[in-house]
C-alpha cells in the first residue's frame, strides 16, 4: 500500500491532510529519484508548482544537481545524498526516510510527464485562486489613494494569469464550470451610498435636461431596488419627453409596481424633494461603487470556481473569462463617464510548456480626472 506520512511524522506540517495533488507530487518526485534522468521529460513546472514547501525544495534540488551516472545510481546512493542535503537548505524537515518513501509510492517512473501535467494544473488553480483574493483585498482596501484605477489593474493581472492558463491548457468540449456561481452581495447598507443615491434621484428631478448625459448610469448601478426602480421612472420620462417632477416621478412608480413593496407615496416624494449638486457627479459616485462592487463579485465567482477541483483549467478559464467580462463592461462605461482614455491591457505571449509559469503584470489605468 502506498504509505502516506501521518502530519508530523517527518517535521512537515503542510502534509495533513494529504489532498489528490500531494500524492501525484510524491508519485513525480519519486519517478525523478529513481530515474533523474526522467526530468528532461517533464515540462511546465517549477519549484513553485508544488503544493507543500518540502516537495518545492526537493524539486529544486532535483533540477539543479548534474544529474547521476545512471550505473553509478543503481549501486548507491551517493546522489540522493546530494539531493538530500540541498533540500535540507530549505525545508529542514527532510529526512533520508522520506525520500526513501517517495520512490516506494510512485506506481509507474515512465508516467512522470502525466504526473508533472498535473502538479501543472494544480499550480493553475491555486495562481488563479490567488489572483481572485488579490482582487478581492484590493476592492476592500480603504487606504488606496485611487481606488478605481488599483483595482482595475489588479483585474488586469487576474486576466493575464488566466490568459497564461489559457496558453497551457488548449480548449475541450464542456467547458463551462459546473460550480454555481455565488449570489452577488447584499445591497450596501451604509448612510453614504444612500444619502448619495437619494441626492442622484432629487437631483434628476429637478434637472431632467441632465439625464441624457449620465447614458452610461444604469438602474443596476443603484445600491438600492427602490432606487434602482426610480432610476427607471427618470430616464423613461426622460426619453419619452414628458414632463418630470416628484408628482409625475410618483405616478410611473405606480405603474410599475414599486409602490407594492409598502413603500408610502410621501415616502417617494420626500426622497425626490431635495436637490443638491449635479447628476453628473452622483451618477459617478454611484457607478464607481457599482465598479467595485462588480469586481468583488467577479472575484469571488472565480474563488467559487477554484475551489471546485472537479473544474479542469479550461474550464476555469472560461468561468473567469465570462466573470472578468462583467468587469470590461462597467470599465467601458466608467471611461465613458470620466473621460479617461483607456489603456490597452498587454496580451501575454503564448507561453511554452518548458518553463516555469509566468503571469504578465498588469499597466495602471490612467488616472480619472477628479470629482467635480
Amino acid at each position: 500500500m502506498p504509505h502516506s506520512p501521518e502530519p508530523d511524522e517527518y517535521g512537515l506540517d503542510a502534509l495533513a491532510p494529504p489532498q489528490p495533488v500531494f500524492h501525484v507530487e510524491q508519485a513525480l518526485l519519486g519517478a525523478l529519484l529513481l530515474d533523474p534522468h526522467r526530468l528532461g521529460d517533464v515540462s511546465g513546472i517549477a519549484a513553485d508548482s508544488f503544493s507543500t514547501a518540502a516537495h518545492a525544495a526537493l524539486y529544486a534540488a532535483i533540477s539543479t544537481l548534474p544529474p547521476p551516472d545512471p550505473a553509478e545510481h543503481a549501486k548507491n546512493t551517493k546522489w540522493l545524498d546530494h539531493v538530500l542535503a540541498t533540500g535540507r537548505e530549505q525545508a529542514r524537515g527532510l529526512t533520508a526516510s522520506y525520500l526513501h518513501t517517495l520512490v516506494q509510492v510512485c506506481p509507474w517512473p515512465s508516467h512522470a510527464p502525466a504526473y508533472a501535467r498535473m502538479v501543472e494544473a494544480e499550480h493553475a488553480r491555486r495562481r488563479l485562486h490567488t489572483a481572485a483574493e488579490h482582487l478581492i483585498q484590493t476592492v476592500h482596501d480603504r487606504s488606496l489613494p485611487h481606488p478605481v484605477q488599483t483595482v482595475l489593474a489588479e483585474a488586469d493581472a487576474l486576466a493575464a494569469v488566466v490568459d497564461d492558463i489559457a496558453n497551457r491548457f488548449p480548449p475541450r468540449a464542456g467547458a463551462l464550470p459546473r460550480t454555481t456561481a455565488p449570489p452577488p452581495p447584499a445591497a450596501p447598507d451604509h448612510t453614504e451610498a444612500v444619502k448619495e443615491e437619494q441626492l442622484l434621484l432629487a437631483t434628476a428631478t429637478a434637472y431632467p435636461a441632465d439625464i441624457d448625459a449620465v447614458r452610461w448610469l444604469l438602474p443596476d448601478d443603484l445600491a438600492l431596488p427602490l432606487h434602482a426602480g426610480l432610476w427607471q421612472c427618470l430616464t423613461a420620462l426622460a426619453r419619452r419627453r414628458e414632463p418630470v417632477d416628484p408628482v409625475t416621478v410618483l405616478w410611473e412608480a405606480q405603474q410599475r409596481g414599486l409602490l407594492d413593496d409598502g413603500h408610502e407615496p410621501a415616502e417617494v416624494l420626500r426622497l425626490l424633494a431635495e436637490p443638491a449638486g449635479s447628476v453628473e457627479h452622483w451618477g459617478e459616485r454611484a457607478l464607481r461603487r457599482s465598479l467595485l462592487a462588480t469586481a468583488e463579485h467577479t472575484g469571488r465567482r472565480i474563488e467559487a470556481y477554484t475551489a471546485d477541483p472537479a473544474n479542469t483549467p479550461f474550464q476555469l478559464v472560461v468561468g473567469a473569462r465570462r466573470s472578468l467580462a462583467d468587469v470590461a463592461a462597467v470599465r467601458t462605461r466608467w471611461q465613458h463617464a470620466t473621460g479617461a482614455v483607456p489603456t490597452p491591457r498587454p496580451r501575454p505571449a503564448p507561453t511554452t510548456r518548458a518553463g516555469p509559469p509566468t503571469t504578465t503584470a498588469a499597466h495602471t489605468a490612467r488616472a480619472t480626472r477628479a470629482p467635480r
